[in-house]
């Protein structure tokens, strides 16, 4: 059964389907991994969860995996938007936290820590030294007053993006420091829900599971 919009407009978050790197816990940044099966299962699911809204614009990361998912979802024409790839890791691409922790000698924490705390390596990410933190929040702004042009209109916009993006995006929605994003978990395939209240940007869902109002 498919979620039902509000008569409010709303910016609705999907993030991508599951892909091997995901499920392995290895930072995905610019490394564009494929979805797997079940990654495609989860995006058809959440477009099926999604069917009940009528989007004015669709916009999605340019990496395959994100394209992949807002085609499967059921938005092949979605627009690429540059801004909405995922973090650039750097010399963390392709690394677990677990792995950072242990050269590091202490627990890794992106959102403190940022990615370049290690050397760039062609190994991951290709040599470069990877975005800041604050890079990435201008990156996520920069969505937001652009969704916001066609909210104000009346008009859903559905975002396909990432992991850590989409958790960017959501403190950039809310106005506050991007750190916060370290709060907000999101799952593959999650869908949130962010609208207004009271004359306020407002979280309305976050996290919810691709087939969540599915029956069982």
């Amino acid at each position: 059964m498919p979620l039902t919009p509000t008569a409010d407009p709303q910016l609705v978050l999907l993030r991508h389907g599951e892909t091997e790197w995901s499920a392995s816990g290895q930072h995905t940044g610019r490394t564009d991994i494929p979805l797997t099966a079940a990654g495609e299962v989860q995006a058809r699911a959440a477009g099926a969860t999604l069917a009940g809204y009528d989007f004015a614009a669709v916009l999605t990361s340019p990496l395959g995996r994100a394209r992949r998912t807002a085609e499967l979802a059921g938005h092949p024409g979605a627009v690429v938007d540059e801004d909405l790839a995922e973090w650039d890791y750097g010399p963390v691409d392709g690394r677990t936290a677990r792995e950072v922790s242990e050269t590091l000698g202490r627990e890794f924490l992106i959102f403190e820590d940022g990615v370049r705390i290690l050397p760039p390596t062609p190994e991951h990410g290709g040599g470069r030294q990877g975005e800041t933190l604050d890079e990435v929040a201008a990156r996520a702004a920069r969505v937001v007053q652009r969704a916001e042009d066609t909210l104000r209109q009346g008009g859903n916009v559905l975002v396909v993006s990432h992991g850590h993006l989409l958790r960017v995006l959501v403190t950039a929605w809310l106005d506050v420091d991007p750190r916060l994003g370290s709060r907000f978990e999101l799952g593959t395939a999650a869908i949130s829900l962010l609208g207004y209240g009271h004359h306020l940007r407002t979280v309305e869902g976050w996290n919810l599971p691709p087939d969540h109002a599915r029956p069982a």
